[in-house]
């Protein structure tokens, strides 16, 4: 299916469809610059680097041919108007995380993070030697994107809650701020789930316009300052497990490249991605000494919410079902997933066991 054909016949297409009557021009080879508009606010820690890291590689590996200007979320449009920015031509690429677009489809979940979904190591499985990249591509081809993978966070944390957590009931009328098909998840457990970009995280809690919110991990959310409005982290969710990153180029644009800039733009997003993984592993660590020494109170979810939370993802990851690309997705999604995780646990996971208990 074509890209018209998709948004004139489909509810998801949404403000992408009105995104079709802008052209992306056609350009001249030689010295190109591109605008790259990201999710981030300037400076958010390991986000804003991965898109930064892109960008610079892209410069740097192209001589100064192909130059990335970027724009971080509000310099040239807000974070959650970047893709309809590139797919209309008002900007040439993106770097963001997929899944806030599931408003144009609710496949780009796969492409971030999904609830109970993939480890860092299993969605590379799944991206680089899998199906992934083919599907990113599909999807591409119905909005007019090529997109990368691009960075990613590692395992995030649970969040941050003006209370503890004792059961499913409390998460009953709480506000939290959590995107994506997890935060869909914790709509269905009852909460009153608010979508809010990074950079206007800290104001919410800090007012009380919400109750709790997740962000990343322990590195970057101490940096964002939210152990000075609650002591209660929960470290360890069901919605972003290893929550991978984005690189997306107008297809036209891309198509318009030399086939060096094109691989040049390829290998960068690549090599972003295990960049920016290696930098939020390297940091969480001491950062969660840090605010354990500072008062924060590590905990975890009792057994009951997390059983809560698997049936709520159930729900919320079923409720798609009957669209064709979804569909395929998902199955070769749970696929690579279970194979991978089936060896991982067996070899690296029983190591860690007796790695642990030998070494103690």
């Amino acid at each position: 299916m074509d890209r018209r054909s998709f948004l004139k016949n489909s509810a998801l297409g949404g403000s992408a469809a009105a995104a079709t009557a802008l052209a992306a021009p056609a350009y001249a080879q030689g010295n190109r610059t591109l605008t790259l508009v990201t999710t981030w606010g300037r400076g958010l820690a390991g986000v804003h680097d991965a898109a930064q890291r892109a960008a610079d590689t892209i410069t740097a590996m192209s001589g100064g041919s192909l130059t990335i200007d970027l724009k971080a979320a509000g310099e040239l449009v807000g974070a959650f108007e970047v893709f309809d920015a590139v797919t209309s031509g008002q900007a040439d690429m993106y770097h963001g995380a997929d899944y806030y677009f599931v408003g144009q489809h609710p496949g780009y979940a796969f492409f971030t993070s999904v609830p109970f979904g993939m480890t860092p190591q299993e969605i590379s499985n799944w991206y680089y030697q899998g199906e992934g990249q083919g599907f990113h591509d599909e999807l591409g081809s119905i909005f007019g994107l090529k997109s990368f993978l691009a960075g990613n966070t590692g395992p995030q944390a649970g969040g941050w809650f003006s209370k503890e957590i004792n059961g499913p009931e409390d998460f009953q009328g709480l506000k939290f701020r959590m995107p994506g098909l997890g935060g869909q998840a914790l709509g269905n457990m009852g909460a009153s789930v608010q979508n809010l970009p990074g950079a206007e995280v800290y104001q919410a809690l800090a007012s009380g316009a919400i109750d709790g919110t997740e962000w990343i991990g322990p590195w970057a959310d101490e940096k964002a300052g939210f152990q000075e409005i609650t002591k209660f982290y929960y470290t360890a969710g069901m919605h972003e497990p290893g929550a991978a990153l984005s690189l997306a180029t107008n297809l036209d644009v891309f198509e318009s490249l030399s086939p060096e800039h094109q691989k040049i733009i390829e290998i960068a997003s690549g090599e972003a991605h295990q960049w920016n993984l290696a930098q939020f592993m390297n940091n969480n660590g001491a950062a969660l000494q840090r605010l354990q020494a500072g008062g924060v109170q590590v905990l975890e979810f009792p057994d009951s919410v997390w059983d809560a939370m698997g049936a709520a993802a159930k729900t919320t990851m079923d409720q798609y079902n009957g669209d064709d690309i979804y569909d395929r997705i998902r199955a070769s999604y749970n696929a690579s997933m279970a194979a991978s995780s089936s060896w991982i646990t067996q070899s690296e996971g029983a190591y860690r066991l007796q790695r642990d208990r030998v070494m103690a």
